[in-house]
């Protein structure tokens, strides 16, 4: 039924019990796992040398946290015996960029934890989940922890 199982990761807690839930369906329908992490553009751009040592700080940090996201659920593929492959993308917006990866992969399904906000937490700051849910054009499975 699945072949390309697309499983966003921010390296929460909700990512990698989304990751589990991703790696033991992956196993059950003999499918490939796709992480994705979505940086945010670096959110401030000045004039002079600041500013570049400011962005290349920022990407490092950025960057290094994305891998260890990235490790963190090739390790649960891994011990389910599923094959995984990970991605590092920069958007302005991360739900675009779920879906962008979902459709360029190929994607049948995205898995994603939630943080289960609600009431006006949720209103102010937003579901990445309710967005991907929101805009997606195939089936989404939301883990809540």
């Amino acid at each position: 039924m699945f072949k390309k199982i697309l499983v966003p990761t921010d390296g929460s807690s909700q990512a990698a019990l989304a990751a589990s839930t991703a790696a033991q369906l992956a196993k059950s329908q003999g499918a490939q796992v796709i992480g994705v992490y979505v940086i945010d553009p670096f959110p401030y751009i000045g004039i002079g040398d600041a500013s570049a040592v400011g962005l290349q700080a920022y990407l490092t940090e950025a960057k290094a946290a994305a891998g260890q996201a990235l490790d963190a659920v090739g390790k649960v593929c891994d011990a389910e015996g599923v094959t995984f492959a990970g991605d590092t993308i920069e958007r302005n917006v991360v739900y675009e960029g779920i879906l962008e990866t979902a459709a360029a992969e190929g994607c049948d399904l995205v898995v994603m934890g939630s943080h289960g906000r609600q009431g006006i937490k949720a209103l102010i700051l937003g579901s990445v989940a309710q967005k991907v849910l929101t805009h997606a054009k195939l089936p989404v499975l939301i883990v809540k922890s």
